[in-house]
C-alpha cells in the first residue's frame, strides 16, 4: 500500500469520530485554503532553498548549510506530533531511511512545535533522522508554506484537545502546509511536493526517484 492510500484509509476509518459541526468547520477551512493559491506561492523547483539554523529535538542547532556540505537534503515540513497524518508520514520516512541514506542524503523534518514535543515524537517513533523546531514558523514563512488557521478552526482544534498554544510555543494559529523538498548540494530545489490538503503527503518512492535523478 502506498503512503497516500494508507493516509486516505486512516481518514475514512476515523472521520465518523469527529463531531459533525467540527467536520463542517474543517471542510470549509480546507476548501478556503485550497482556493487561496498558497501552493503557487510556495518555494518551487529551481529555486535556492532559504537557509536556516534551527534547534533539534536534542538541543543542538542544525544549519542547512552544514547538512548540504555532506550531501543532498530531504526537507519535510509537518504540522506537529498532535497530527496523526504527520505521524504516519514520518513513520513512512523512517521505513525508507536506509534507502535515502544510501543515496547520501539527510532527512530533516521541521515543525512549529517546541523542542520538547519534537523529542517526544522522535523517541515515540524511533526516528533516526533530524527533527527540528521552527517555533514562530519563520522558516516555513521563508519557504512560502506558513498559514494562519481561521478562528473557528483554531477553536475547534482546542476543543479536540490539541493545545497548539502550548506545543507551538504560544503561536497557536500558524501551521505549515505539508511539503517535502529534495535539495541538492548547491542548495537548489530539485524536487518539490506541496499540498494544502493535510491528508496528502510526498510518497517515499518519489523522493527516492528524485534523489536517483541527482546522480
Amino acid at each position: 500500500m502506498t503512503l497516500n492510500a494508507e493516509l486516505r484509509a486512516f481518514y475514512e476509518a476515523r472521520r465518523h469520530q469527529i463531531p459533525a459541526e467540527i467536520e463542517e468547520i474543517m471542510q470549509r477551512a480546507a476548501a478556503e485554503l485550497a482556493a487561496s493559491g498558497q501552493t503557487d506561492r510556495a518555494l518551487a523547483v529551481g529555486a535556492q532553498a532559504p537557509r536556516f539554523a534551527l534547534p533539534s529535538a536534542t538541543g543542538e542547532t542544525v544549519a542547512l548549510d552544514g547538512l548540504l556540505a555532506e550531501g543532498p537534503v530531504v526537507l519535510t515540513f509537518y504540522r506537529g506530533a498532535w497530527c496523526p497524518f504527520c505521524n504516519l508520514a514520518l513513520r513512512s520516512l523512517q521505513q525508507h531511511h536506509a534507502a535515502i541514506s544510501e543515496r547520501g542524503a539527510h532527512i530533516v523534518a521541521v515543525s512549529p512545535q517546541i523542542p520538547d514535543e519534537s523529542l517526544s515524537l522522535a523517541e515515540k517513533h524511533d526516528l533516526d533522522f533530524t527533527v527540528l523546531s521552527d517555533v514562530g514558523s519563520d522558516t516555513a514563512k521563508a519557504y512560502g508554506l506558513a498559514f494562519d488557521l481561521p478562528d473557528d478552526l483554531a477553536a475547534a482544534y482546542d476543543q479536540l484537545g490539541f493545545d497548539l498554544h502550548r506545543v507551538n510555543g504560544g503561536h497557536r494559529r500558524t501551521l505549515p502546509l505539508p511539503a517535502t523538498y529534495v535539495i541538492d548540494r548547491t542548495g537548489t530545489v530539485r524536487w518539490a511536493f506541496v499540498d494544502t490538503d493535510y491528508i496528502n503527503r510526498a510518497e517515499p518512492a518519489d523522493i527516492i526517484a528524485a534523489l536517483d535523478a541527482l546522480r
